[in-house]
């Protein structure tokens, strides 16, 4: 649990009464402070300031998104207005509360933003296991599930790799089936997800 509002009261209050109910926290005084422990954070949760000098909350969970951290965020704010808690939504927070709030409404939220972490850790999982499977794939399996994931046909791989449509067709089964993939959306849905795409 990581605790990031450049008010100290605001800070150690928040922080002593999760630490009461049973949470773990890190607290931080500004986004910038936070910025440089980010990238280590794992299985973490985000409760941020939304007004903080030199960077907001949104703008931190904004950058957080940019760099692919996930990590489910919620924003508090004594400013609270609806085209922020809109800002705040579509930049990735998970909930908007408005100061002063009562104890078991950030508890609630933190308790949904826990359960969004258990999707992320599955997700990441599945993530491993796909790049495990891409591992296993020969140099010119990889060149045909790029050209796949392109979305070229067979013949134009043919021609691109200077084999013979046929040859193709094999590599492509091999794919498949290294991969185990249903079919071959499935097949490109765990390249991209993976981040494997045309070079």
């Amino acid at each position: 649990m990581h605790i990031v509002d450049d008010e100290e009261p605001v800070r150690k209050s928040l922080a002593f009464m999760l630490t009461m109910n049973g949470f773990a926290v890190k607290m931080h005084q500004s986004a910038d402070a936070f910025l440089a422990f980010a990238p280590s954070v794992r299985k973490g949760i985000l409760v941020t300031d939304l007004r903080m000098p030199e960077m907001s909350g949104v703008d931190l969970i904004r950058w957080l998104g940019d760099q692919k951290i996930r990590i489910p965020s919620i924003v508090i704010t004594g400013h609270g207005d609806v085209p922020m808690a809109v800002e705040a939504m579509k930049a990735g927070a998970l909930d908007f509360i408005e100061k002063p709030f009562e104890d078991s409404v950030i508890i609630e939220a933190i308790e949904r933003a826990s359960q969004q972490l258990s999707v992320l850790d599955a997700e990441a999982d599945e993530i491993n296991e796909v790049l495990e499977r891409l591992q296993t794939l020969s140099e010119r399996e990889r060149q045909v599930l790029s050209a796949v994931v392109a979305g070229l046909p067979n013949k134009s791989i043919a021609y691109d790799l200077d084999i013979s449509p046929r040859t193709v067709e094999v590599h492509r089964a091999n794919v498949m089936a290294k991969m185990k993939a249903k079919n071959l959306p499935h097949l490109v849905r765990m390249a991209l997800a993976a981040g494997f795409g045309p070079s």
